[in-house]
């Protein structure tokens, strides 16, 4: 008979700590002191020695159910003894019912969250055991009205890596490692990160999982998104117990200030500490798992351009990128299904993904013109390949041009024209193939409502300035009144609470793109229908991420449009002395269209009438939502 080493290894604590007093763990620290008070300097020293297996998990069932033939936990397991008190995590823990030899997926919530049981219910039902660790110490929820969980949480002990911090002034997630009472050292030491606490807590996890008598050991894999899209990257870095990664929104590592041939405005100066224990460059480097990265262009966590420059040495072979369009900390359907299909495909071997599609960025040409090719795998039928270029270095408020790719001698092609050569150029491709219909589920809980195509990236690439110009790249783009014409509809918008009549908003940046900026004193015009009368919020982000004035917040401006129910299309038309400030204590109207980073339309918002903000809420809206003809009309290009 097969022994499972883990758990062999486990059982041999269990006998041996049968034999010795319990006391030994409550008193004995799990992380030894500092050895004269010498800190650790990298990986190697801060992970050396530690084995996740060492001290038993004393691992509870505080409350167990069936719903949907899955069996459903509350669970809370040691994490070890810290300043001579036990440290505990709580967690949902779910599988099939009669499951055995099962793959099992360890999920890490955002900051601020708590672990989800519609999670670890979803990967149940997707034939793996799951587990979401309630990493932050929030309370755990059941995610439904008027039902609560009241029993033992997660409970830090003399730690508090909770988030947001419950006890400590300090954010020690935040590169603060300097030592205070909740902190593991007495001296400035990475060990004071709380990234370092919740990993070793992750790390648990995994050898929680291992134990279970339904998991196959060899089949763990790991995701999370936000913070713990960071823990995943880091996780996977660390722990060659985790077969496959998907962070989500996080760990896309550092640029440095010193990194000056670098475009993009991500750049930071972490302390050496910070970068050689705690960043994800550290950890990026040792990953040697297959890794999906699944980030929206314009995450304000997981900037994309530093994702760019550290994940530049992991091989092909290992990493598949999918990237949404336009979206911060948040993905469209046919991306978000990637996470699915990539534990399928290294969980159970009932998948395989396409290879990343080739790119490249063509700079020198006999028109000036830079050019971008993409070579997709077409192992599985090609539906649609869009082809993304930026000019804009500012990568939280960055607009991608669609850049209209025609595929031409087996290549999609796309020409990318600039306004001109002191602005960086960016480039990506999207590449969209049919969804196999086995992974279509249409519950809302999956976050897929019936998509039936899924979408892989490719590698971003740019080019500085600098870069073009050696090329001889001309100026050949001009600016554009017409700005969106609505005949691809929404293509150049990112769409939130679209199944909500009265809530549903679209955004866009294309107007900060300065090929669309408006001119001065120009008015912005569009063409909408709807059959009922509504009310329409127009609503223009100045300043977003303090782009224009950085450490100014971001002001929002906004018009309230009251439309009359019609057939046919009618004219919307917004002019700068009309729009009212989100802050009541700025009376004075938009001075020009050259500080907007975003524009929005919505039936449901806020405005500002006799010094007071007023909440607007639009009726649901009847009908398909169109606009066409976006323009600007009038005005002077300076």
């Amino acid at each position: 008979m097969n022994i499972n080493p883990a758990r062999q290894h486990f059982a041999k604590h269990v006998v041996i700590a049968a034999a010795i007093t319990m006391s030994r763990f409550a008193v004995a620290d799990s992380i030894p002191p500092l050895t004269d008070g010498m800190v650790p300097r990298n990986l190697d020293e801060l992970w050396g020695g530690y084995d996740p297996h060492e001290e038993p998990l004393a691992a509870e069932v505080l409350k167990e159910w069936e719903q949907d033939g899955i069996i459903c936990r509350v669970v809370r397991y040691q994490v070890g003894v810290f300043k001579g008190a036990p440290a505990k995590v709580a967690a949902f823990y779910a599988f099939p019912k009669g499951g055995a030899g099962l793959p099992a997926v360890l999920e890490m919530h955002g900051g601020g969250q708590s672990a989800s049981l519609d999670s670890a219910a979803m990967f149940a039902r997707r034939g793996y055991a799951g587990m979401s660790l309630n990493w932050g110490g929030n309370r755990l929820n059941f995610g439904r009205a008027n039902e609560t969980y009241e029993g033992p949480q997660t409970d830090w002990g003399r730690l508090d890596a909770t988030h947001p911090p419950q006890r400590n002034v300090a954010n020690h997630f935040a590169g603060v490692l300097t030592p205070d009472a909740y902190t593991l050292d007495s001296v400035e030491s990475p060990r004071n990160s709380n990234w370092y606490i919740v990993l070793i807590a992750a790390r648990r996890a995994i050898t929680f999982l291992e134990q279970q008598r339904e998991v196959d050991p060899e089949r763990i894999g790991a995701c999370g998104h936000s913070m713990g899209g960071k823990l995943t990257t880091n996780l996977a870095g660390i722990d060659s117990r985790v077969k496959v990664a998907v962070p989500s929104c996080g760990g896309s590592g550092v640029i440095l200030d010193s990194q000056t041939d670098l475009p993009g405005c991500g750049k930071s100066t972490p302390t050496a500490l910070e970068l050689s224990c705690i960043a994800d460059n550290a950890y990026i480097p040792r990953i040697s798992c297959p890794v999906l990265w699944l980030s929206p262009t314009n995450d304000f966590h997981a900037h994309i351009d530093n994702m760019a420059w550290n994940w530049r040495d992991v091989p092909d072979d290992r990493l598949r990128f999918s990237i949404a369009p336009h979206l911060n900390h948040r993905h469209t359907e046919e991306h978000a299904i990637t996470q699915h299909l990539w534990l399928e495909q290294h969980l159970k071997g009932t998948f395989r993904m396409p290879q990343t599609p080739e790119i490249e960025l063509l700079l020198e040409s006999a028109d000036g013109v830079p050019m971008v090719t993409v070579a997709p795998d077409e192992s599985m039928p090609v539906k649609r390949v869009d082809i993304y270029y930026s000019v804009d270095p500012h990568e939280l408020t960055r607009f991608w041009r669609d850049a209209q790719a025609e595929k031409i001698d087996g290549k999609w092609r796309a020409e990318c024209p600039v306004l001109t050569v002191n602005q960086p150029v960016f480039a990506y491709a999207n590449v969209s193939y049919d969804l196999p219909r086995r992974y279509r589920d249409p519950s809302p809980s999956s976050g897929q409502s019936g998509r039936d195509t899924f979408a892989i990236s490719s590698r971003v690439l740019s080019a500085s300035p600098a870069r073009l110009r050696a090329a001889g790249v001309k100026a050949t783009d001009k600016p554009e009144m017409l700005i969106d014409d609505g005949a691809r509809g929404w293509h150049d918008w990112y769409l939130l609470n679209w199944d909500h009549p009265p809530l549903w908003s679209a955004f866009t940046r294309k107007i900060k793109d300065t090929k669309w900026r408006g001119p001065d004193g120009a008015k912005l015009s569009f063409e909408i229908r709807t059959p009922t009368d509504n009310t329409l919020v127009v609503k223009f982000i100045c300043n977003e991420w303090g782009v224009f004035d950085p450490g100014k917040p971001a002001i929002d401006y906004t018009v309230v449009k009251e439309l009359k129910g019609a057939s046919d299309w009618q004219t919307v038309t917004v002019s700068l002395s009309e729009l009212v400030a989100s802050d009541p204590r700025i009376t004075a109207p938009l001075a020009n269209w050259r500080t907007v980073a975003e524009l929005c339309v919505s039936p449901n918002g806020e405005t500002v009438k006799g010094g007071q903000t007023v909440k607007v809420n639009g009726k649901p809206w009847a009908g398909p939502r169109n606009i066409r003809n976006l323009r600007w009309e009038g005005g002077d290009f300076r």
